[in-house]
């Protein structure tokens, strides 16, 4: 059974910083990309950044490019979403995702195979 926990949501003053990590079990970083979407309620969801299973070079959303990197680390089959200068409108639930490739950009993403369940983020301003 493949299962994504994501972790390390919370609580944060705007210009500070979360590190949101995504546990993957039931399949491996060699195998399948791994994506990070957001959604705001009452919003569609939407692809923040993406790391492929080949080459580990990430894809990230204009929105957050420059302040957010995305790192994997295949020993513990873990991706981390560093996010630096958050923003009120960095708030919303984070959700991981599978995929075998990175099919990801400004405004669409498909073809995820596997889900998360989510963590919140909110940035007080």
């Amino acid at each position: 059974e493949v299962q994504l926990v994501e972790s390390g949501g919370g609580l944060v003053q705007a210009g500070g910083s979360l590190r949101l990590s995504c546990a993957a079990s039931g399949l491996t970083l060699d195998d399948y990309a791994i994506g990070w979407l957001r959604q705001v309620p009452g919003m569609e969801r939407d692809g923040v950044s993406c790391i492929s299973s080949r080459d580990g070079s990430p894809y990230y959303a204009d929105a957050v490019k420059g302040r957010f990197t995305l790192s994997n680390d295949k020993t513990k089959n873990t991706v981390n979403l560093q996010m630096n200068s958050l923003k009120p409108e960095d708030t919303a639930v984070y959700y991981c995702a599978a995929q075998t490739v990175c099919v990801m950009g400004e405004g669409y993403y498909y073809g995820m195979d596997y889900w998360g369940k989510g963590t919140l983020v909110t940035v007080s301003s």
